[in-house]
């Protein structure tokens, strides 16, 4: 097959944690892949991995996708080389834990960016070519902390409720086309996360409740290629997500705001 005519799944955030899982995962299935990320070094030995093991195609792209602009030089990027995709997983993100005061205002709106604009952008910029081929599919990455206020994750559950609404609305309008779009709500995962959110502290505690990055990307990719509208992983993230509909917000974010505190 001419490399023109090869169908690609572009996979943001894809050097490690969930990201890194979910483009091993389709590469079992005979996605060729499109890997993007920050650390080129992390991309090229994943890239290694996966040739090595399943006969697909990867290109890696290295990219800030929290820099201005970053999102449309990717859509370029994907257009010029005329990349054929048919899977599109917004997985890149981070979060930030402190009082909304006590973190920088720079940092938060840079998480902003990437959490939130980068999703917008690349689903807007990307759909005229998933609306190419007889069947594709987005896969936006959310959190559990999208169905709450987390005080001292104020901005990071506010990102993720964005992109679970968002989601969810951009289902129904696509609802008669080719294009299939979930969103995968994970709750703790042993991803880095924590220590990336500087959550050091409370790391220990969240061990005892992380899901492995694999299991996850397995629950997730099957999801997207079964259509499903939310992929929740996990029966205590599930009990979790049904609690937050039935129980009263004041009641949840005071749990919230214990678990979470500084």
């Amino acid at each position: 097959m001419a490399e023109a005519e090869k169908r690609y799944a572009l996979i943001t955030g894809a050097s490690k944690g969930i990201g890194k899982s979910i483009a091993i995962s389709l590469a079992k299935r005979g996605f060729n892949l499109l890997i993007a990320a920050r650390s080129e070094n992390e991309l090229n030995i994943l890239k290694t991995e996966i040739t090595k093991t399943h006969r697909v195609n990867v290109e890696t792209i290295v990219i800030d996708l929290s820099k201005p602009n970053a999102p449309e030089e990717l859509a370029e990027n994907i257009s010029l080389k005329n990349y054929r995709l048919n899977a599109l997983v917004n997985n890149a993100g981070y979060g930030l834990w402190g009082n909304f005061t006590a973190l920088k205002l720079s940092e938060q709106m840079e998480m902003c960016r990437l959490n939130m604009d980068a999703v917008t952008k690349l689903c807007h910029l990307l759909l005229p070519i998933l609306q190419n081929e007889n069947q594709s599919y987005i896969l936006n990455v959310s959190s559990t902390a999208a169905y709450q206020a987390v005080p001292t994750l104020a901005i990071y559950s506010a990102t993720k409720a964005f992109v679970l609404s968002f989601t969810r609305a951009l289902r129904f309008e696509l609802k008669n086309t080719a294009i299939s779009v979930s969103c995968l709500s994970p709750g703790p995962v042993d991803t880095g996360f924590a220590h990336r959110a500087g959550m050091d502290a409370f790391s220990k505690m969240a061990e005892k409740f992380n899901m492995m990055p694999d299991v996850v990307a397995e629950i997730a990719v099957k999801g997207m290629l079964g259509k499903k509208s939310e992929i929740v992983p996990g029966f205590t993230n599930l009990i979790s997500v049904y609690a937050n509909r039935v129980l009263p917000k004041a009641f949840i974010e005071k749990m919230a705001a214990g678990i979470y505190k500084t």
